[in-house]
Parts: structure tokens; C-alpha cells; sequence
């Protein structure tokens, strides 16, 4: 059984808690977020980052989606695909996840993590269209463990991706999407090391 987040971890509670009421908000399963920062960490070890950085990089994934709670738009929850205005309106929640994340006391270093995790390798991601080693390793770590635990989770408008789908999704979207490198790391982790396996 996997914990919210790796046993050695000095997390604030505060912000597990905060993480917690994120989940509950965009309709993920409880412990969802938690599951991302440890599959982040997973992949952050493997490339090697030293455990502070790992420790910012599990801070930005359990509050990676502080901006949508903040927006608080009916929407996000909407059991269909969004219109184009949504899809528009919600590219803001990076840039107010930043703004958001400040208010609870966590590094410079992890706001901007938050801000830039949706930014693509090809420069087509958001708010910045940052390119290739522009985005900070953290940020295309974050990237890949939040993709792949959206699509390994149920959400309101379609079911939860088999792991051989949602891993063929990462590799076919390696280099577009993804960090080719961190799509690589990833896929190379012991089978114990992935939080979404039923």
C-alpha cells in the first residue's frame, strides 16, 4: 500500500491537507496528489536530484493544482470535454497556482515549478511557451507524474487509462509533450515504484 507521499518526507501537514481538498475539489480519488509527488520523487531520484530538490519537487506536485481550487469553476468537475473558452479560461490556473502557492510559505523555487508544469518540450504548453531545457527539470519531471496520474485516474468524462495505455500515451507524446528524458526515466522505474498500480 503506498503512502500520500514517501515515508522520509518533511512535508508540511498543512500542505497534505491542502493537497487533500484539491483532490476532493477537481474529482480525483483521495490521495491522488500524494500519488503524483511520489512518482515525481521516484523520477527526480533517478535523474539524479539531490533530496532538496526532491523535497521542492514533491511540494509543487501536491499543490500543482492549487489555482484551479482557487478559480473555483464549475467546469472542472464537468463530466464532458471543455469548450474551447474553458480550455482558455483554465490555462490561467498556473500563473494563480503560483500566486496561490506563495500564500503558503513554500520556496520561490516551488512556485515556479507549479507555474511552468504545464509548459510542453515543443514550446506549445503554458502560460510561458517555454521550449526544451527552457522548462526546469522539476517542471518536465512534474509534467510526466501528473499526466500519467491524470490519465491512470477516472475522471467525470472517461475511465481511468490501463497502464500499458497510458505509458504508450507518454511515449508517443515524448518529445512534444514530455521530456524524452523524463519519459525514458520513468518508464525505466521498478514496477513497487509506480503509486497508481491497482
Amino acid at each position: 500500500m503506498h503512502t500520500l507521499v514517501a515515508p522520509q518526507t518533511n512535508i508540511d501537514v498543512k500542505l497534505l491537507e491542502k493537497a487533500a481538498e484539491i483532490d476532493v475539489f477537481t474529482g480525483f480519488p483521495a490521495g491522488h496528489s500524494g500519488r503524483v509527488a511520489s512518482l515525481a520523487a521516484s523520477i527526480g531520484a533517478a535523474v539524479n536530484l539531490v533530496p532538496d530538490d526532491i523535497e521542492m519537487l514533491k511540494e509543487a506536485a501536491l499543490l500543482r493544482d492549487i489555482g484551479e481550487l482557487r478559480m473555483d469553476r464549475d467546469y472542472i468537475r464537468a463530466a464532458r470535454i471543455l469548450t474551447a473558452e474553458e480550455r482558455l479560461d483554465l490555462r490561467r490556473h498556473s500563473v494563480i497556482g503560483e500566486q496561490e502557492a506563495a500564500k503558503h510559505n513554500v520556496s520561490r523555487a516551488v512556485q515556479l515549478v507549479i507555474r511552468w508544469n504545464h509548459e510542453w518540450w515543443n514550446g506549445s504548453g503554458y502560460p510561458d511557451g517555454l521550449t526544451r531545457e527552457e522548462i526546469p527539470l522539476k517542471s518536465r519531471i512534474l509534467r510526466v507524474a501528473d499526466a500519467y496520474g491524470a490519465l491512470r485516474s477516472a475522471r467525470p468524462f472517461r475511465a481511468a487509462y490501463p497502464e500499458a495505455s497510458a505509458k504508450k500515451y507518454l511515449i508517443e507524446w515524448a518529445g512534444i509533450e514530455f521530456d524524452p528524458l523524463c519519459v525514458k526515466l520513468f518508464l525505466s522505474l521498478p514496477a513497487d515504484a509506480d503509486p497508481f498500480k491497482i
